[in-house]
């Protein structure tokens, strides 16, 4: 007998669109980040995170130091790997891993056939989105790695749109 899939490969009523994720990052902005910022944001994702049992990593870097690490139980030192790789894509895109890795699939390609960088170093896979500044810009990386990537992006961005109250 087999078995129905429980997440389908592809579902496009389910995958956001190039569009709706620009859109999270015109929206997600902060008007400062500070080191309290860092550490509350932190631990709403570690609180969020330990109320559905999800085995994450989450991990916050600004300006290239890192501010905040958790490991949750049923996270592994993978999960620090795929932060370290996720986190480069947005600190050398300027955007949310998931939607470059998203462009990347709009163009008919994907980031690891077309972006010539190393896949060992970067992954354009979800949950690494830009902390961006009003008058700024990026300047650091909120991080999660432990679900499918979709559900890793989707956890960050619900956990911004409650820090910042959207």
């Amino acid at each position: 007998m087999q078995h129905p899939q429980i997440t389908p490969r592809f579902a496009p009523e389910l995958t956001p669109s190039v569009e709706d994720l620009e859109k999270q990052e015109r929206l997600l902005v902060f008007r400062q980040f500070t080191y309290d910022d860092a550490w509350a944001l932190g631990s709403l994702l570690v609180e969020m995170a330990r109320e559905r049992q999800a085995p994450v990593a989450v991990d916050i870097h600004r300006a290239g130091q890192q501010l905040f690490h958790a490991a949750l139980p049923g996270s592994t030192p993978d999960n620090d790997a795929w932060i370290a790789r996720k986190r480069r894509v947005v600190e050398r895109y300027g955007s949310a891993s998931y939607l470059v890795g998203a462009r990347f699939r709009a163009k008919g390609t994907t980031f690891e056939e077309s972006s010539r960088l190393d896949p060992d170093e970067y992954a354009a896979h979800g949950g690494s989105f830009p902390i961006t500044v009003e008058n700024v810009g990026v300047i650091g990386t909120v991080t999660v790695s432990g679900l499918p990537q979709l559900d890793d992006h989707r956890f960050v961005v619900e956990a911004l749109e409650s820090f910042l109250k959207l």
